[in-house]
């Protein structure tokens, strides 16, 4: 069995804000779970396209690091443009963090901070001809 990652949680300090940030920002699907704990559902797009699904939850812990560093696992998610990406993220409340990157072969990456202090990458694909 591969290590692949098949499900994603993104820790908020307020799960609604955090789903606003991500739906504005992506145009993800989200919903309240109606189980016993304070826990959304995220569709990040259809069945049919690669990709994985994944939920926002209350933090139980501290924040993350003030400063914006890395001080745990990232999310990249792939987007049609990054200029677009890093004009949405303070639109909707987060900050870039980390200056877009040409890397050949891969694409431009940034990486940004949500409304709830974590830190997430965005990724556009290199064209294809």
């Amino acid at each position: 069995m591969a290590g692949r990652v098949v499900h994603f949680e993104i820790h908020a300090d307020d799960p609604e804000r955090a789903a606003a940030f991500y739906k504005a920002v992506f145009g993800w699907q989200v919903r309240k779970w109606e189980g016993p704990v304070d826990y959304w559902i995220v569709t990040t797009g259809p069945e049919s396209e690669h990709g994985i699904d994944g939920a926002i939850l209350r933090r139980m812990g501290s924040e993350p690091a003030a400063d914006g560093s890395v001080n745990s696992f990232v999310n990249t998610v792939e987007v049609a443009s990054i200029e677009e990406t890093e004009k949405a993220v303070p639109e909707a409340g987060g900050e870039q963090v980390v200056a877009r990157q040409e890397f050949p072969g891969v694409g431009q990456v940034s990486y940004f901070k949500d409304t709830e202090g974590n830190v997430f990458g965005a990724l556009e694909p290199p064209a294809t001809e």
